[in-house]
């Protein structure tokens, strides 16, 4: 049976990572996006990164966020959160995540993680395995066209598409 390449889950807002507003404050996603993502990679995966790292010496660390807020998440909402791999290499990759409103109609946050592949002892870049190149392969997303300058563009071609949902 194949990986489920875009894995989703859904998140409560607590009360304690909100601002004097009530909305999800700003820092708090990347821990609503991470922490999904974790979920995703043992559940779909069977992927634990701490066993990984402990077992391979190496763990992928992240090099780079680009995000982008696009509507409040509120206190007590429940959220979606999709994740997904759209691009890698022999020793990087990118997962994009998605939150959603509970519906999955409107795109609220959009997040792009940059990761290395390091070896833990020495915090230097390695070269995944060849089964660890094998699972990336099935879990990259071919229908996205990664292009490291092109986010923004991203963001706007992901809302014009949910527009285009809600329209159907």
């Amino acid at each position: 049976m194949p990986l489920l390449r875009t894995p989703e889950t859904t998140h409560r807002i607590h009360f304690q990572d909100c601002d004097m507003m009530g909305h999800l404050n700003n820092a708090r996603y990347l821990d609503y996006f991470l922490n999904a993502r974790e979920e995703h990679t043992i559940q779909h995966y069977a992927l634990n990164l701490g066993e990984l790292s402990r077992e391979q010496g190496a763990a992928w660390v992240i090099t780079k966020h680009h995000i982008s807020y696009l509507r409040p998440a509120n206190h007590g909402e429940t959220v979606v959160v999709r994740t997904q791999l759209i691009h890698f290499d022999n020793s990087n990759l990118v997962v994009e995540m998605q939150m959603l409103s509970e519906d999955g109609q409107r795109l609220k946050a959009l997040l792009w993680s940059e990761m290395a592949f390091v070896a833990v002892k020495t915090a230097t870049r390695i070269e995944h395995s060849e089964p660890l190149m094998d699972m990336l392969e099935e879990l990259d997303v071919p229908d996205v066209q990664y292009d490291p300058d092109g986010f923004d563009e991203r963001v706007k071609r992901v809302r014009k598409e949910f527009k285009q949902l809600r329209r159907e």
